[in-house]
């Protein structure tokens, strides 16, 4: 009897290493060269590419669950999850469905992406961090362990956010019904940076090359080039010119 159960209508390349108990269910291709580490579930239609590696007891294309009091309260089918070439899934991570991953990004141990999110390429995504749903996550970018990305968050390119950074998108801290008419979180912009265990309120944005220190509380957007901190953050100073973006190799 196999330990592992691969479905006939699945499409699995080349030069494909398997490891024990693994699941790969109905439509889903995974391309040439990759590795699934043991306990490897594959959910119906994901899409895998070639020199992808996913280690043991990882999750790819999840459904969400709703509970009663979720704020989430379509019942939409979303598309497949979609690895792409060259990505490094670390242990026991889950990528739900409706995900993008895009080339040589790396998820690290235990990090969880919600459905409905894309990440650009040659990104990392930290040990134990969460990307919560509807959310868009640039390349280039460094979001390090346990990060808490909320949902309705906007990350661009080459943005670094260090670990234990929270955000938020909800003002009304699960109070009244007006909450679920002003969801939102927060936006990245190119080039920004968030020092350790900041908090980043709903809606607040970080402009091009912004810089957050760690411990700040951000309460309100943060202007281009301009380091902040404290609780709540003020503006500190202009970040150096050879740390801006454009001056980097």
């Amino acid at each position: 009897m196999s330990e592992d159960y691969i479905s006939n209508t699945s499409k699995v390349g080349d030069n494909v290493s398997i490891g024990k108990f693994v699941v790969i269910e109905d439509g889903v291709t995974i391309g040439d060269n990759c590795m699934l580490g043991h306990n490897v579930v594959i959910h119906k239609g994901s899409k895998i590419g070639a020199n992808v590696r996913i280690d043991d007891n990882s999750v790819v294309g999840k459904e969400p669950m709703r509970s009663v009091n979720s704020i989430f309260k379509d019942e939409k089918k979303f598309d497949p999850a979609v690895i792409s070439d060259g990505c490094l899934i670390g242990a026991g991570v889950i990528v739900y469905c409706g995900c993008v991953i895009g080339e040589n990004t790396l998820i690290a141990d235990l990090a969880t992406v919600r459905e409905n999110v894309t990440i650009g390429s040659k990104t990392i995504i930290g040990r134990g961090a969460a990307v919560e749903n509807f959310s868009k996550v640039g390349s280039n970018c460094k979001i390090e362990t346990n990060v808490y990305i909320t949902a309705y968050s906007e990350v661009c390119d080459n943005v670094f956010i260090a670990p234990g950074v929270v955000t938020s998108n909800d003002n009304f801290a699960a109070r009244s019904k007006e909450r679920y008419k002003h969801f939102k979180g927060i936006t990245v912009k190119k080039g920004g940076r968030i020092g350790a265990q900041a908090t980043i309120l709903p809606g607040k944005i970080i402009n091009e090359d912004g810089f957050v220190a760690a411990g700040s509380v951000v309460t309100k957007d943060v202007e281009k080039e301009i380091i902040v901190a404290g609780n709540p953050a003020k503006e500190f100073r202009k970040v150096p010119e050879d740390q801006l973006l454009k001056n980097q190799q």
